[in-house]
């Protein structure tokens, strides 16, 4: 699984987006943009966030390191803002460590990434229906003048069904994507070339290998998915099956 740490310290929250992330300082030295596990999304955006980044890390996509943060009840003690106490308060235990990265900028355009490395990210974002990378919230970094990928809570989203209506492969396979809004479609090269080169490698060893990087604590059982390897093969059976079914979703058409 992700590598344990500690917070030794909560620094500053960064107030972008509902889920007030905050920079903590780690037992390993590091200084990281923790996700809490108790932001009102809950525990399956910390899933889809380790997931969808273990895999485009592993399909060659730049994603800040993550590691699982342990916090203590120690440190929501000493703080003084109100929501900030609350929410550290709900987080105590394990929480998501995305690696800070010093002096990026969010992107502007300014610094497109080259088309064909775009269309790999169009292409992440269609499989994984990620609908969270537009204009008005690219949740793409611009550090030493590349891309990375961040913040991909919003993928995943047939996860919230569960426990209401459960897993549905099919279902999932057959939901197309919108891709009219992302914020490198003018920029993307040819998506079927990287669906070509990607889609081979989305195979069950792979899947296998990312889903293992999710803490167990934070796989909520479902009826039908009683414990962490029942809702890991439920992850693995979805992707497995919209990889193998792209004309539904692929932007430009299956090849």
């Amino acid at each position: 699984m992700l590598e344990h740490i500690t917070a030794t310290r909560y620094v500053t929250p960064l107030r972008e987006g509902g889920s007030l992330p905050g920079i903590v300082e780690g037992d390993d030295c590091g200084t990281w943009v923790l996700k809490f596990r108790g932001a009102g999304q809950g525990l399956k955006v910390l899933v889809a966030e380790v997931v969808v980044g273990e895999l485009a890390r592993r399909l060659g996509l730049r994603v800040p390191e993550m590691k699982a943060v342990e916090l203590d009840a120690q440190i929501a003690k000493y703080e003084a803002d109100e929501e900030v106490q609350d929410l550290l308060t709900a987080s105590i235990g394990l929480n998501l460590g995305v690696d800070f990265l010093p002096g990026s900028f969010g992107y502007d355009g300014s610094q497109p990434p080259p088309p064909e490395e775009a269309a790999r990210i169009v292409w992440l974002d269609a499989f994984t229906a990620n609908v969270d990378r537009t204009w008005s919230n690219p949740n793409l970094l611009v550090w030493h003048h590349q891309a990375w990928c961040i913040d991909h809570g919003a993928a995943l989203y047939f996860h919230h069904s569960w426990p209401g209506k459960g897993s549905n492969p099919d279902r999932f396979a057959a939901q197309g994507f919108d891709v009219s809004k992302h914020v490198l479609l003018d920029v993307a090269g040819d998506v079927t070339t990287a669906h070509a080169e990607l889609a081979p490698r989305v195979d069950e060893a792979l899947l296998e290998e990312v889903l293992a990087q999710v803490p167990d604590p934070w796989l909520e059982p479902a009826p039908g998915l009683a414990d962490p390897a029942a809702v890991r093969a439920a992850y693995r059976e979805n992707l497995l099956a919209r990889v193998a079914s792209p004309a539904a979703w692929l932007p430009g058409g299956a090849r």
